[in-house]
């Protein structure tokens, strides 16, 4: 299979076309859900990595939306290269600055490195470290996986937790069945910059799990705060009850 190619990396190529493709899209989201963001002081200037919570497939819409139009940044994706081998994605998505990724078989080298320079150029990129859709049965943040810490380790740069709520109340977790109201609010919530620099560029694994956890952590207590519920101390781990990392998971009824 071929490789899906990785944008060309400039600081300012990419708002032009984004900004034409979020004026198309902005008033469409508008009328599946209503999106609040609060927090908007907590947001550094400059490049970070902004990591939220993945409960439903619409998050990348609603945290898009949040970004752009509250947080007045264009934020840069690491999209599945499923979604660039689509009849009119795979000709949008790499102008306005989204970065294929592979799950499984290939390299990922360029689209980290891709993500770098996008960071570098004071972009955001937007990062759900969960790599999936939860697999927790209540929905709160699962264990996350390293490569938003190394990247902002590696760079010096803060990383953003963020999370929102609501989404799935129009399309469920790992539902394929959207139900649009313009009048229900999905919340986002921005918290505090975290600062993972004196990890440096060679962290070891320890470090990565423990910096992992508390980004985690992080999103979970902003989950939390906007539940008006107390999430639980140990992320759910996938593996220790014999899920699939990846893949279309289906909870058992």
């Amino acid at each position: 299979m071929a490789e899906v190619p990785v944008p060309k990396i400039s600081k300012n190529e990419h708002a032009l076309p984004f900004r034409i493709v979020a004026g198309i899209l902005a008033p469409i989201i508008r009328l599946f859900f209503n999106v609040k963001t609060e927090g908007q002081e907590n947001l550094p200037s400059g490049g970070y990595v902004l990591v939220g919570n993945h409960l439903s497939h619409l998050d990348p819409l609603a945290f898009a939306y949040s970004v752009y139009i509250h947080m007045k940044r264009v934020p840069h994706y690491l999209v599945k290269e499923s979604l660039f081998r689509i009849p009119l994605l795979k000709q949008v998505l790499p102008r306005v600055g989204q970065i294929p990724v592979y799950r499984t078989g290939q390299s990922n080298e360029d689209a980290l490195r891709a993500a770098k320079e996008f960071l570098r150029a004071g972009q955001v990129v937007v990062v759900f470290p969960e790599g999936t859709l939860t697999r927790d049965p209540d929905l709160w943040p699962m264990r996350g996986k390293h490569g938003a810490v190394r990247m902002a380790a590696e760079l010096g740069l803060p990383i953003v937790p963020a999370a929102h709520w609501g989404v799935h109340k129009i399309m469920g977790n790992y539902d394929k069945k959207i139900k649009p109201n313009p009048f229900h609010t999905v919340r986002v919530k921005i918290g505090k910059p975290m600062d993972f620099s004196k990890l440096g560029s060679s962290p070891s694994a320890a470090q990565l799990n423990e910096a992992t956890e508390q980004v985690m952590n992080a999103i979970a207590e902003l989950v939390g705060e906007m539940r008006s519920e107390s999430p639980p101390k140990l992320r759910w781990d996938p593996a220790a009850h014999s899920q699939d990392e990846i893949g279309n998971f289906r909870k058992r009824k």
